[in-house]
């Protein structure tokens, strides 16, 4: 995770840009703390979520850390599907992975009996509705998003047997103006719209970033106008610009990172 030149000159314990950071380091996007709590919410009585938002704008950082915090609730059982774009017999394949339900994709309907068999079990038990996350879920096949509408719930769709959350980008939400699709659009029963972030929100993100990884002095302050500046409300950007001056920085042996550090990565056109 770590560069050990960055902890040996900077005192840092990873590098603060950088995607893989540790998931209680995670930042809480505007809105996330509410919309997280509703999915808690969500696990006692089941249905759909979806949180989507632009390119770069934290989605998978906001969904890193939902999954975290419903990984802290007891007796939980959460699954993340890695290929959204599966095939519905791939996808049936992946659900019996995920809940460790033995399928034979060539049986879909017998896969279907058995999903919500193990469901329907572990809600009597524990009381809360499994969950199932999906990534990227604009990728996902119509044939396999409509499977996953009448998989979830029984007794003519008046009650849930598990709880989906959806994350994508803005292709997501115009995929349930489609005919097909509306039924399922209409049980989203809460959602998160990650915005771009103001120059506020985007000075907190990247002070505490810089915080959370031990050096809060790494960037000058008028760095940090320069770096918000020019990422136009997207996370994603920031880290890219923090990045590359910190590996240039390592490279220099400079003590921080700064505004003539800035000009010599990415001179005076960046600078505009």
């Amino acid at each position: 995770m770590t560069d050990p030149r960055l902890r040996a000159r900077y005192g840092l314990k990873y590098n603060p840009f950088n995607p893989d950071i540790p998931m209680e380091d995670i930042w809480s996007a505007p809105g996330f703390d509410l919309f997280a709590s509703r999915v808690e919410n969500l696990t006692r009585s089941g249905g759909f979520g979806m949180l989507t938002g632009a390119v770069g704008s934290g989605k998978s950082k906001a969904f890193q850390a939902l999954s975290g915090r419903l990984s802290a609730i007891p007796d939980l059982v959460i699954g993340v599907m890695e290929r959204p774009q599966s095939s519905p017999s791939d996808f049936y394949r992946e659900l019996g992975r995920v809940f460790a339900v033995d399928l034979t994709p060539a049986n879909r309907y017998g896969g279907f009996r058995a999903l919500r068999s193990r469901w329907e079990s572990h809600l009597q038990t524990h009381l809360r509705h499994p969950v199932l996350l999906v990534d990227e879920g604009q990728e996902m096949p119509t044939a396999c998003l409509s499977e996953l509408r009448l998989l979830g719930s029984v007794a003519f769709d008046s009650r849930y047997l598990l709880t989906v959350v959806l994350a994508g980008d803005s292709r997501l939400p115009e995929r349930f103006r489609a005919r097909e699709l509306q039924p399922l659009g209409s049980r989203i029963r809460t959602r998160l719209v990650l915005q771009p972030l103001e120059a506020a929100q985007l000075r907190e993100l990247l002070e505490h970033l810089l915080e959370r990884s031990g050096n809060p002095g790494l960037v000058t302050d008028s760095l940090k106008e320069v770096l918000v500046k020019h990422s136009a409300g997207n996370p994603r950007v920031m880290c890219n610009i923090g990045a590359d001056l910190l590996a240039a920085a390592v490279e220099q042996d400079l003590p921080r990172l700064d505004d003539e550090l800035f000009l010599k990565v990415f001179g005076r056109a960046g600078a505009s």
